[in-house]
């Protein structure tokens, strides 16, 4: 990381690397398998089984709202970063390259629990780059995205 003196105040410019993205990809896949997997063990499944229990408490409730505060981050993120047009790019390359995968013999898709996790992971790739993207256009282009929002 470089540093850049201002005044008097030393301003860090982040650098982004292969392992940032890598950070990112496992939050948004962390996300995305606590929120559900085939596993049945997923908060998903941990609600579904405390409703047919009557037992349905606080701390559902507490870990939903952290779930969906995640959620809400890396989604408007993306959207913000990619807009709806490169979020439908994403989806579209995602979805070409399982079916590139799989007719090369590399994939199975034999069962609904083998999409399931490709899709999944393919989930949380399309997170990660969309909480990346303004670092990748930074490194391509040498512009800087700048948000007019207040």
């Amino acid at each position: 990381m470089g540093t850049d003196k201002r005044g008097s105040q030393a301003v860090r410019s982040s650098e982004f690397s292969l392992g940032g993205l890598l950070l990112r990809f496992l939050a948004a896949l962390l996300l995305v398998l606590a929120t559900y997997n085939p596993t049945d063990l997923s908060y998903y499944d941990w609600v579904r089984i405390a409703m047919t229990n009557s037992g349905l408490g606080p701390e559902h409730y507490f870990v939903g709202v952290l779930i969906l505060i995640g959620w809400t981050v890396f989604v408007v993120a993306s959207i913000r970063a990619l807009g709806v047009l490169g979020m439908a790019l994403g989806v579209a390359f995602f979805a070409t390259l399982i079916w590139l995968l799989i007719d090369f013999g590399i994939l199975a898709a034999d069962s609904a629990k083998a999409v399931t996790w490709i899709a999944l992971v393919c989930l949380a790739g399309l997170l990660a780059i969309g909480v990346s993207w303004s670092h990748v256009w930074r490194k391509l282009t040498g512009q800087f995205e700048v948000s007019d929002e207040d």
